[in-house]
């Protein structure tokens, strides 16, 4: 199933937005995920009689975010943990309360259909918006707070990154690269709110596009003992210990590893 599932959600065919709402779909049994179109609407209809009358691609841009983040509301502040409904497309789009990755994926999908290209960049330590203006300039601003990034911050950013040590040319984010963003912080959102369940499908997936991560493993361990699952958590836990042997947490896993008996279900 996670096969199947992996294969669409990075499918050549799907955008990002598109792939949030199959996981929506396959993490909460959401039948009508992916129904974002109604919820988009009236907020790209504002956006498009905001820049109806403006040529200029850079007047067009500023003006579009302004129309979205003031008159829209998408303002926002960064959180250290987002509540689960922030992960839930139209629920977090009728509250304003959007996780990184989705609000990232709304914004896109806004800037597009107001006919302006957009793309997902990572700029260290943050994933932000970039809306392409012409073939010199560019917007690039951070989809929470709708604040833009100016030149000398972005070089500061990138300054000793691996291979683009000073590049005038930032990326795009590779599609799996987002979802596994977007499927750790909502992994750790269900947690939080002890839907281990849910959190447990968020694992599976993660391991379906990172196999035999340790602390993938690790956390299927924890959330396999939590439903009472701990005979098949062991190995995943073995497993962490093993691989990350000094780790702080697997040194405490080995020491109750070793005093467990493999006939309890239940490690306390």
């Amino acid at each position: 199933m996670n096969d199947l599932l992996l294969s669409e959600l990075t499918s050549e065919q799907s955008n990002l937005l598109s792939s949030l709402a199959l996981i929506e779909k396959h993490i909460f049994d959401n039948a009508q995920s992916g129904q974002f179109n109604d919820a988009l609407s009236n907020i790209i209809e504002t956006c498009k009689q905001a820049t109806a009358d403006i040529d200029d691609s850079m007047a067009q841009a500023e003006c579009l975010i302004n129309a979205l983040y003031v008159d829209e509301l998408f303002i926002d502040k960064t959180r250290a943990l987002w509540p689960v409904m922030a992960t839930t497309i139209e629920a977090a789009i009728e509250h304003r309360v959007l996780s990184p990755v989705l609000k990232a994926a709304v914004v896109q999908h806004i800037v597009t259909q107001c006919n302006l290209e957009a793309e997902i960049v990572y700029v260290p330590e943050e994933i932000m918006v970039r809306i392409i203006c012409d073939d010199v300039y560019s917007i690039i601003f951070d989809p929470i707070t709708g604040e833009s990034l100016n030149w000398q911050e972005l070089d500061r950013r990138l300054d000793g990154l691996p291979n683009e040590p000073n590049s005038q040319y930032l990326a795009p984010m590779e599609i799996q690269s987002s979802l596994v963003e977007h499927l750790t912080l909502l992994k750790n959102s269900l947690i939080n709110e002890l839907q281990f369940d849910k959190a447990l499908k968020c694992v599976d997936l993660l391991l379906a596009i990172k196999p035999e991560d340790p602390f993938e493993r690790r956390d299927r361990g924890f959330l396999l003992h939590q439903l009472d699952c701990f005979k098949v958590a062991y190995d995943d836990y073995q497993y962490f210990v093993e691989q990350c042997p000094k780790d702080p947490a697997a040194q405490l896993l080995k020491f109750q590893l070793d005093n467990i008996n493999l006939d309890d279900t239940v490690l306390h």
